[in-house]
């Protein structure tokens, strides 16, 4: 589709005809398949102005947006539209409070919108795996407690996992952000096992918990920070502590008050989406369309569950 033409309608508003399209051919892009047969033999039921497929083998009728991340809205296709171009071409995060005044809604629906466009990305990052030379750094995230203990040991703060691969150059290509419930071997483990390729070089500092990315067959090149030197002196860490002031500069500048143990893995999804397809600046609104039109439903009493690192 016309990035032009997408972006115009996106922005300026949109006959539903036009957005009802253009998520169908986004959630069927051969054609209608049913849910419960995979049959494309269909036929069209109109229901009021509601489009509906029927399957002609078992039946089953199903609407365009039922069973997605869409389903069962009463906001129009196109202020979700309008809600995904600003979540991927805006240079900054945006905040519910700001997203309720851009597509104008109220803020229950704006929160409601800018979590399920999270989750998606959620799901479409979970499978990430860095490969070649990675950069491992321990980071935090969450309230300041003045007077209290700062970094490592903070009971305030949220503890995340920062990874970077970076190819034979030394520049950045994609990232990983997972949030954890505290840096011990059994955690890292895990972690490594899931983000890293068996055949990663990791390169982090001198936490002992790292040590047990050998476990999921990586190689581990650590380095000795000290009391006197601080890591983001040391070239070796370069990628993952610019990334992460980026990251913490955000997120500090945009959310002013949120629930980032309970939500923080959606938080980290969404920079870590933008990051990731940074260079397809032109193709990540169709391409998060594309990935909303097939992500399933998720009602809001499952986005207000707390998240499970796992």
């Amino acid at each position: 589709m016309s990035l032009f033409f997408l972006t115009f309608f996106i922005v300026y508003g949109s006959v539903h005809v036009y957005t009802s399209a253009i998520l169908e051919k986004s959630r069927w892009p051969q054609g209608f398949k049913c849910p419960s047969c995979q049959s494309t033999s269909h036929c069209v039921v109109w229901h009021a102005q509601v489009k509906t497929f029927q399957c002609n083998r078992c039946h089953t009728q199903t609407t365009l947006t039922a069973g997605s991340i869409f389903h069962s809205t009463k906001l129009p296709l196109v202020q979700w539209f309008q809600a995904m171009y600003f979540l991927t071409q805006t240079k900054n995060n945006v905040s519910a409070l700001e997203l309720k005044r851009l597509i104008g809604v109220c803020y229950k629906t704006a929160w409601r919108v800018k979590h399920k466009l999270m989750q998606v990305m959620v799901e479409q990052e979970q499978d990430t795996i860095l490969l070649g030379r990675v950069e491992v750094d321990d980071a935090y995230l969450g309230g300041e407690n003045p007077g209290g203990k700062a970094g490592r040991g903070s009971e305030n703060k949220t503890p995340f996992i920062a990874a970077v691969e970076t190819n034979e150059k030394g520049h950045p290509l994609r990232a990983v952000f997972t949030k954890v419930p505290a840096f011990n071997r059994e955690v890292v483990t895990e972690w490594a096992k899931r983000s890293l390729s068996a055949s990663a070089t990791v390169v982090s500092d001198g936490l002992a918990c790292f040590r047990a990315v050998t476990e999921a067959g990586c190689f581990h090149t650590p380095t000795i920070v000290g009391k006197k030197r601080k890591s983001t002196d040391i070239v070796c860490f370069n990628w993952v502590n610019t990334i992460l002031g980026n990251l913490k500069t955000s997120i500090s500048g945009t959310y002013h008050a949120f629930d980032f143990e309970k939500y923080g893995t959606r938080y980290l999804a969404e920079v870590q989406y933008r990051f990731n397809r940074r260079k397809d600046l032109r193709g990540m609104l169709s391409r998060l369309i594309s990935a909303a039109a097939t992500t399933g439903k998720h009602p809001e009493h499952n986005l207000r569950l707390a998240e499970d690192w796992r």
